[in-house]
């Protein structure tokens, strides 16, 4: 008599893990090369229409990166870079500290959300540009003043995505662990910030875009440092090479700063992949 089902030939799964890896790899390339092309294309483009007008309007990329070169090799840039990059790490990893925690807090429980809720929402509908000569005032022109206008920009991203991402937990998994008598914190801890988690990492991406828009902003009306002030003085000056190459700057660091954020969400979170898919 044949059994009624035989176990898989040991190198079955092997065999599938290695073709999984290997389409994910060419769908890498792929898109590496089209991200590469597009690039390119961008760049041509730039070029082309750069040249058309008067230089004191608009710069080429080649331009561009002569002036990038000429700022780093007497100091400017890198100065720049440094006096931007504190206040923005700064700023940044305070909105990370307050967001995700009043996040869970207001999702979780409905005294809180309640309490917050609507502040939280008025707080990132408001055109924060508007609060820059209250914060002068308060912090002065130095550091403090763009850390805070970092951070205000920032967190409420964080706080609605967390949020919304501790509503969206399945509540059987909620009713699961209070079925085993679990306590509100050990809920919290174990079964709502693990489901969390992507949503949490989507909140951290958009308050990267957030962060730099916050930090340029309070460098424009500080004016006294930073690749807002750089890029103050190059627009006032006619220097648009030295403007767009602050620019630049700012938008190549946004872009890698989320690739990072995407990277550890993979790390920490790599069942979320897996269960949403991935583009084809």
């Amino acid at each position: 008599m044949t059994a009624l089902a035989e176990p898989a030939a040991p190198g079955a799964e092997d065999e599938g893990a290695l073709a999984g890896k290997s389409r994910a790899g060419r769908r890498s390339w792929r898109d590496r090369l089209v991200t590469a092309g597009a690039v390119i294309v961008l760049l041509a483009i730039w070029e082309i229409a750069a040249r058309q007008v008067e230089p004191i309007l608009a710069a080429p990329p080649s331009r561009v990166l002569r002036a990038m070169v000429t700022m780093t090799q007497d100091g400017s840039l890198p100065k720049a870079v440094l006096e931007t990059a504190k206040p923005f790490a700064a700023g940044y990893l305070l909105a990370i500290v307050a967001g995700v925690p009043i996040g869970l807090l207001v999702g979780r429980f409905r005294v809180v959300e309640a309490a917050l809720g609507w502040l939280v929402i008025a707080g990132y509908a408001m055109p924060m540009i508007a609060l820059i000569p209250v914060f002068v005032l308060w912090f002065g022109l130095g550091f403090a003043v763009k850390t805070v206008m970092v951070m205000v920009m920032t967190v409420f991203a964080i706080i609605i995505n967390t949020w919304n991402g501790v509503q969206n937990v399945p509540r059987t998994t909620i009713e699961v662990g209070t079925a085993f008598n679990a306590s509100q914190a050990r809920i919290l801890r174990q079964i709502v910030i693990p489901s969390v988690i992507p949503s949490i990492m989507t909140g951290l991406r958009i308050g990267i875009g957030k962060a730099v828009i916050g930090i340029v902003i309070a460098e424009f009306f500080t004016a006294l440092g930073g690749l807002g002030g750089v890029i103050v003085e190059a627009g006032h000056s006619f220097q648009p090479d030295r403007m767009f190459a602050a620019v630049v700057v700012l938008m190549v660091a946004a872009v890698v700063l989320t690739w990072l954020i995407g990277l550890a969400e993979r790390r920490i979170a790599p069942w979320n992949r897996s269960l949403t898919g991935d583009g084809q």
